[in-house]
């Protein structure tokens, strides 16, 4: 039975060689992980939003346009906040200019 438990001894050795590689090699893995972050999930992102953020300032009177419900319409008035679209020819909504989520190519509309 005494076979089977094995005595565990400390390594002798100076600790002050490894706790440098350590501290190194910690720094290294942690602006890794931050890198990584940045270039997959917040650059990719903050692009995302920029194109967001100029196709809602951009938007004109007679653009056609889609919105996060896919609703097409035209855009008929344009407010700081709100926006008012067509969707035919007697039927007009207002909505937020956020919603808007793509300009579409003129005579879009028609075809449909």
């Amino acid at each position: 039975m005494l076979n089977i438990i094995s005595t565990a001894y400390a390594a002798s050795g100076s600790a002050t060689g490894t706790t440098g590689d350590n501290s190194v090699a910690s720094l290294l893995l942690l602006v890794g992980f931050v890198a990584i972050f940045y270039f997959m999930l917040w650059r990719p992102q903050a692009k995302r939003a920029k194109e967001q953020r100029d196709l809602v300032t951009n938007l004109a009177k007679g653009d056609e346009v889609v919105t996060s419900g896919g609703v097409i319409g035209k855009v008929t008035k344009l407010a700081d906040d709100f926006i008012t679209l067509a969707i035919s020819d007697t039927v007009e909504i207002k909505l937020q200019r956020n919603a808007i989520i793509a300009i579409l190519p003129k005579g879009t509309m028609k075809a449909i």
